[in-house]
């Protein structure tokens, strides 16, 4: 049985909210028919590209002392800086609080199955507030048992998320955010906390590993005995360094994985129209 004492802590932090991370790893690399495209030639004109960004408090952006998104400001001004990119439009759905159950219900409504219609990007940040409930109703007794059942809910609810994603929009791509721990410095000795984040994680990793255009960026480590400071004042959520890092890895992820597509595709596409 995880300590009761240091958990009792540990929860009454939590429930102001959100989401928790696992090393950065893209999942393992999967056979694909090679697709060829013709060069972008020189004289191609950047274009827009839209990306939605659903889920919890860290895309609602807590603990951004300016107000503007979290880590959405940082990766615009990333994408922005890419060739072949005019601009970027972000559309925000992150809620504080949130969980899987409830970003699904969220992604069945009009509004954002327009969005994401019309998305070339969805990130997701989801998981932490999963975790978070079952510390709260196990509070008094708590076993990695309860959080292994629970993880389970949690895949089932993460396939239904992605399936309803790709249903509205098969070509868009995915980026599942994973989980952090921002309780490790604090309670170290608690070595469950880190195994329940990290499994949390793995799962993550395997669900988005049977998407073609899905991909897993894992911030754990960002958050693991950093040299400063990255988390707001709430002991939980990032503050403005955390979330300019967490738009660093994600943009090196996009760079590698999706923008070259992205790039190509729109080209094809301008190259259709004229």
């Amino acid at each position: 049985m995880i300590k009761v004492s240091a958990l009792l802590i540990l929860s009454t932090l939590f429930l102001s909210s959100c989401s928790p991370s696992d090393n950065w790893a893209l999942h393992k690399e999967r056979s694909v028919s090679a697709v060829v495209y013709e060069e972008v030639p020189v004289d191609f004109v950047p274009k827009e590209i839209s990306i939605l960004s659903a889920g919890d408090s860290l895309t609602e952006g807590v603990g951004d002392t300016t107000n503007n998104g979290g880590y959405l400001p940082y990766l615009r001004t990333l994408l922005e800086e890419e060739k072949g990119i005019k601009e970027v439009d972000f559309y925000n759905f992150g809620v504080k609080g949130n969980r899987t159950p409830q970003l699904l219900k969220r992604l069945q409504t009009d509004e954002m199955k327009d969005k994401v219609s019309a998305a070339d990007l969805v990130i997701l940040t989801i998981g932490g507030n999963d975790i978070m409930k079952v510390v709260k109703d196990n509070i008094s007794n708590l076993q990695l048992s309860i959080f292994k059942k629970e993880k389970e809910v949690y895949i089932n609810n993460l396939y239904q998320i992605i399936n309803t994603i790709v249903r509205t929009n098969p070509d868009a791509y995915i980026v599942l955010v994973g989980v952090y721990n921002p309780f490790s410095q604090w309670f170290s000795n608690i070595k469950e906390l880190d195994q329940i984040v990290s499994d949390w994680n793995v799962a993550s990793q395997s669900v988005v590993s049977n998407y073609q255009n899905a991909y897993f960026v894992g911030i754990e480590d960002l958050f693991k005995n950093p040299t400063e400071s990255l988390l707001h004042s709430d002991n939980f959520h990032p503050n403005n360094k955390g979330y300019e890092l967490i738009a660093q890895r994600l943009n090196q992820t996009l760079e590698e994985q999706t923008l070259p597509d992205l790039v190509k595709k729109a080209y094809m596409v301008s190259k259709e129209e004229n």
